[in-house]
Order: structure tokens, then C-alpha cells, then sequence
């Protein structure tokens, strides 16, 4: 680097000085160095798009997953200015690309929002990449630029005319700073359907020419959406039954703050409100979020009381009551965002939470005066929630005041571990008595818990708060890790402080069963303990599939790829004389075997459980546990080439 930096100025030596800040601390600008960090470089170039699309300049963004792993993100807006910056004389372009903080966003007139958390944007990826090329397409003209870790190779050169308008910008991350460099189509289509609903109007087309259809073309999706907001909540909400026909929705715009809100009641228990703020999930929620709640509750009290049926059921009600059973998506442009809370996705303006309570308070009060039938029904399912959720807090209390009263409070089943450190010690939810006999005498005393879970937990997708309260492993998961329902700011939050253990591990045996267990557990863990996932206490265990034996040597397995080697390297290409044992649950193992490939730390391979999209995950919780066959069925034949089903 020390050549490069010979042959550049003053002014240069400080931008590259930028970038290297970059690479030393990629965390700080992208969250992470994995796949989540992998793939939010792309959403940052695909905000440059959309913030052309929302300034009315673009319609169309292409993104394309090359042979390579490298991204191309295309778009039919202006084209970053080439023309010479006049503070830092050389082309706008380059300053886009090697500045950090200089985006394409020259001055306020140009956008009114823009995405984005960190207005790193695009030379934030520059000086990830190994190889970049940007391509503009401008007043007839085509120019170019590359770079390579974030340094131009060459001045913005023009390279030929042009009938197109637009950017194109081609990409492949750097291998020595990330862990993984493979990009997964699924997690790029989830993002970009989420942002064409936040966005509508706006067409965005994924291709990936890694793998093709049986007609031989690549593997494409198109993103388009008309109707925004009302068109994500039906998305959402699609495996529910409705309680209401239509989606409520809405938008307008107070104090200078554009507000954008669906929201539809559905038949469930859960509440499901998904709030962004410029495309930004911000999972936190913040002030918009305080005034959408506050203007719910205000205006479906007011209604209800005039209606007189909360006088005839004699009930109290609550706030929590109205959201029950409620899926809703509330989305805001603010034009100098202030974030809190742990990871900077809370929004802190307070005068977000005015426009947000004004406007939908409007609109809830017209839309119960036009329709008064959904009105009752809501009122009515409201009702419901509230005597709900005396029975859920009878049922609570029980599963605290259980651990007051048995002394040390932890169920019978437990096996605990002799640290009493929570940052050391770890949990394993096991399936059954007998795999739990095994975990206990392999596991390590001093920092390893076991708790067996006897049969199929309940599906909480499905049940009424107070039954999932009252059944008897639940209590035992509540009981063995600590935790308790109710904060100071809210009564329904997860109360972490007393958690004892910083990694809940899943283990389940390798089969159809074992997959249903593991996913009941984590439906539980998505529906009533989120903060356990969001701060990534929840692991997923992997045993191994296969031993694979020749005389004294013998090896592990993990999928057929890894069984198949193993056998060519002991036996040759005729595999000859090579045994292979199939482990279809924990309990063929033996403990020594069971510690060496799963339970010691040094060896064993966990899957943290992470969420990208809230949304996203809500959707297939709902489809998979929920009541409605066709979409589980129709989510079951497009992914059926993935799973691993013995016969």
C-alpha cells in the first residue's frame, strides 16, 4: 500500500486513510464480517437506486448475482454526476466512490430522504472489494471508473455513447475480510420484495446466473408492487384467517414527516407490527411505534366505550388488548433520522411520534364510522383478548411464583452445570429422556446444562396465551433459564436480567421428528422470548449423520458430500471393505461420541439463529404452524429439492 499511497497527493492520502478505517473496522460500518455483513453491501447500493426511484428519476433496478459471486445493481436513474467537484478537484464519481459520507447527496435539494442507516453508502463497498467498476450512463455519453480495494485504478474516463440513462455498478467482496463469500438468492429476494412494498411503483428484477430453471434460463424474480403497504400486510398475513375483509391503510403527511401505515386483524393471538424508518427495519421501534400504539389504543377505547359492549361484558381492557391478533406495518421518511437503543435501530425524533399518533388516529376514526360491522368485530376480538389475558397472567404468575416457591425453582429435570457465570454456561434443550441420559454423562458439569423436553412441545402458533403458560415444558424452559414476563417500560417485554444462560442450544435428532421438535422450540422462542433470539442466545445444534468406518480409522460425517470423500479416501473409488453407520437420532450415539462431535466446543459446529426480516420470519412462522394448508403446501413442493429425507 505504502507505493500506492507515494503516487497520490495530499487530499488522496486522506480518502484512502477513509477506507482503511473501512477495512481495519468493517464491523462498525456493516454490521458484521458474515453473511448478514456480505449481504447488506448490496442493500447499500441498491439505496442509491432507490433513493433515484423516490426523487422520481428512476423506475427499474436491476440486481444480478454473477457466476462469480460478484453483484451488478442497475438502474435507469440520472447517473452519478462525472462532472469535476470543485472542493476536492477530480469527478464527482470518484468522490462518491472513495469519500465516506459524500454519497451521492450533494446537497438537500437533490433528495428529500434518503435510505440508508449510516450514509456510508457505496464507498463503504468500494473499499470492501477486491474488484469494483462502476459504469455511468449520462447525456448520450458512457464513462467508467474501476478500483481495486477501494483505489481507482484510472481518472473517470469516457468510454463510448449511449442510447441508456442510468448506473451500473459490478462488485465482488473481499475474500480476506469476510467469513463467507457466497451470496444466497433467498436472503436478497426477502430484502428487496420487503423494499419494493415500502417502495411502490418501484420494479426490482434478482437474477442469478449461478443456476438455472428447467427451461434453462436463469433463476429470476421480479418485485413489483402497486398497492405498497396494503400489499405487505396481505403478504404477511397470508396464512392467517381474516377477521376483517379489507386492510386499513393510509398515508399523509405531518410536521414534514411522510407517514405510510396498513394494518389488518387477523384471527391469531400474536401482535405483529413491523415499523421502518427510510426502508430501515427498525426492530426496536422508537417513536413511531409510540404514536401508532398510543393512537390504537386511544381511538378503538373511545369507539369501544361508545359502543356500550364493553359496559355489557364487563371487562377491563388494556393497550396490549387492541394488538392482539393485529398485523400492521407503519413506515416513515425522516430526513436526519436519530437512532438509539443497543443496535442503533430505535428511533429516537420526537416529533415523528405527533405525526404518526395524528394521522392514524384520522384514519382509524373514519374507517370504524364507515364500516360499524368490522368495528364490532374488532371490539368483540378485543374483548377476547382482555379475558385472555387475565387467564395468561393467572398462568404467568403460577409459572413465577413456581420458582419462589420450590426453593432453588429449577424443574426436576434439569441437570444444571456447577458455574453460575450466565456468559459461560450453556443450556441444551434435548428431545426425550434417553438422549438426555446421553448428554448428561457426556456433557462437561462445569459450564453445560441438560434439559430433557419429553415429546413435542405445544404449538404456540396456534394456542391462547394461557395455554401455552400452563403447559408443563414451557414452565420448565421459563424455569430453567431464569427468565421472567415484565420490564419497567413493558409489561410483555422479556425480563433478561436474571437469564442463566448465554446459549440456549437446540439438539434434536437428524430426522423428520427431530426437524418438528426443533421447530415448535423456536416457534415458541420467535412468539415469546424474541429477545433471546435478536441478541443471538439461540444456537441450533449439529450432530453428525454418518460414521464412516475401515478397520481402526474411522471418520465423522455431516451430509452425503462429506460421507461420500470419506468413503472414496478409506476404500478408493470402489469403496471398498468401508463401513458406514447412519445415526438417525442422539440416542445411537453413545455419550463419548455424542461430546466429541456435538457437545465439545472445540470441535462441534452451532448454528446461531439470527433474523433478517422480521417480516419475513413472521410470514413463515404463521404459514408453516399456522391453520392454512395451500401456502404450507405450496412452501413445501418449492423447497422439497432441499431437504434430506431418508426412504
Amino acid at each position: 500500500m505504502s507505493e500506492e499511497k507515494k503516487s497520490y497527493d495530499g487530499s488522496s492520502i486522506q480518502v484512502l486513510e477513509g477506507l482503511e478505517a473501512v477495512r481495519k473496522r468493517p464491523a462498525m460500518y456493516i454490521g458484521d464480517v458474515g453473511q448478514k455483513g456480505l449481504h447488506h453491501l448490496v442493500y447499500e447500493v441498491v439505496d442509491n437506486s432507490i433513493d433515484e426511484a423516490l426523487a422520481g428519476h428512476a423506475n427499474d433496478i436491476y440486481v444480478t448475482i454473477n457466476e462469480n459471486n460478484s453483484i451488478t445493481v442497475k438502474d435507469d436513474g440520472r447517473g452519478i454526476p462525472v462532472d469535476m467537484h470543485e472542493k476536492e478537484k477530480r469527478s464527482a464519481l470518484e468522490v462518491v466512490m472513495t469519500v465516506l459520507h459524500a454519497g451521492g447527496k450533494f446537497d438537500k435539494d437533490s433528495y428529500k430522504v434518503s435510505g440508508g442507516l449510516h450514509g456510508v453508502g457505496v464507498s463503504c463497498v468500494n473499499a470492501l472489494s477486491t474488484d469494483l467498476r462502476v459504469e455511468v450512463h449520462k447525456e448520450g455519453k458512457k464513462y467508467e471508473q474501476e478500483y481495486k480495494i477501494g483505489v481507482p485504478q484510472y481518472d473517470v474516463r469516457q468510454i463510448g455513447t449511449t442510447d441508456y440513462r442510468g448506473t451500473i455498478v459490478t462488485f465482488l467482496p473481499d475474500a480476506t475480510i469476510f467469513n463467507e463469500t457466497v451470496y444466497h438468492f433467498d436472503i436478497l429476494a426477502a430484502r428487496l420484495r420487503e423494499l419494493s412494498f415500502l417502495n411502490k411503483g418501484i420494479k426490482m428484477t434478482l437474477e442469478d446466473k449461478r443456476e438455472q430453471d428447467e427451461e434453462g434460463k436463469n433463476i429470476t424474480e421480479i418485485f413489483h408492487s402497486e398497492g405498497g403497504l396494503s400489499e405487505f400486510v396481505e403478504y404477511i398475513d397470508k396464512s392467517r384467517e381474516t377477521l376483517i375483509p379489507t386492510v386499513m391503510s393510509m398515508e399523509g403527511e405531518k410536521n414534514g414527516v411522510p407517514v405510510e401505515v396498513a394494518m389488518h386483524y387477523n384471527t391469531s393471538f400474536s401482535e405483529n407490527i413491523h415499523s421502518y424508518v427510510n426502508n430501515i427495519n427498525t426492530h426496536e421501534g422508537g417513536t413511531h411505534l409510540t404514536g401508532f400504539r398510543r393512537a390504537l389504543t386511544r381511538t378503538l377505547k373511545k369507539y369501544a366505550e361508545e359502543s356500550g359492549i364493553l359496559t355489557r361484558e364487563k371487562v377491563e381492557i388494556s393497550g396490549d388488548d387492541f394488538r392482539e391478533g393485529l398485523t400492521a406495518v407503519i413506515s416513515v421518511k425522516v430526513m436526519e433520522p436519530q437512532f438509539e437503543g443497543q443496535t442503533k435501530t430505535k428511533l429516537g425524533n420526537s416529533e415523528v411520534s405527533g405525526a404518526v399518533d395524528q394521522l392514524v388516529g384520522e384514519m382509524l376514526t373514519n374507517y370504524l364510522e364507515e364500516n360499524p360491522n368490522d368495528a364490532k368485530q374488532i371490539v368483540l376480538k378485543v374483548v377476547l383478548a382482555a379475558k385472555a389475558r387475565v387467564a395468561a397472567r393467572k398462568a404467568r404468575e403460577m409459572v413465577q411464583r413456581k420458582n419462589v416457591m420450590s426453593g432453588s425453582g429449577l424443574p426436576g429435570k434439569l441437570s444444571d452445570c456447577s458455574s453460575t457465570d450466565p456468559g459461560e454456561c450453556e443450556i441444551y434443550l434435548v428431545e426425550g429422556d434417553s438422549a438426555g441420559g446421553t448428554a448428561k454423562q457426556g456433557r462437561d458439569r462445569e459450564f453445560q446444562a441438560i434439559l430433557p423436553l419429553r415429546g413435542k412441545i405445544l404449538n404456540v402458533e396456534k394456542a391462547m396465551a394461557h395455554k401455552v403458560f400452563e403447559n408443563e415444558e414451557i414452565k420448565n424452559m421459563y424455569t430453567a433459564l431464569g427468565v421472567t414476563i415484565g420490564t419497567e417500560e413493558d409489561s410483555k417485554a422479556l425480563n433478561l436480567e436474571k437469564l442463566r444462560y448465554h446459549k440456549v442450544i437446540i439438539m434434536t435428532d437428524a430426522d423428520v421428528d427431530g426437524s418438528h421438535i426443533s421447530t415448535l422450540i423456536l416457534t415458541f422462542f420467535f412468539r415469546y422470548m424474541k429477545e433471546l433470539v435478536e441478541q443471538g442466545f439461540i444456537y441450533i445444534a449439529s450432530p453428525p449423520l454418518y460414521q464412516v468406518k475401515k478397520g481402526s480409522k474411522s471418520q465423522y460425517a455431516w451430509d452425503d458430500d462429506q460421507r461420500d470423500q470419506l468413503m472414496v479416501e478409506y476404500g478408493g473409488a470402489e469403496k471398498a471393505g468401508v463401513g458406514v453407520q447412519r445415526y438417525k437420532g442422539l440416542g445411537e450415539m453413545n455419550a463419548t461420541q455424542l461430546w466429541d462431535t456435538t457437545m465439545n466446543p472445540e470441535f462441534r459446529t452451532l448454528k446461531q439463529v439470527t433474523i433478517d426480516s422480521a417480516a419475513e420470519a413472521d410470514r413463515i412462522f404463521s404459514m408453516l404452524m399456522g391453520d392454512e394448508v395451500p401456502p404450507r403446501r405450496e412452501f413445501i413442493e418449492k423447497n422439497a429439492k432441499y431437504a434430506n429425507i431418508d426412504t
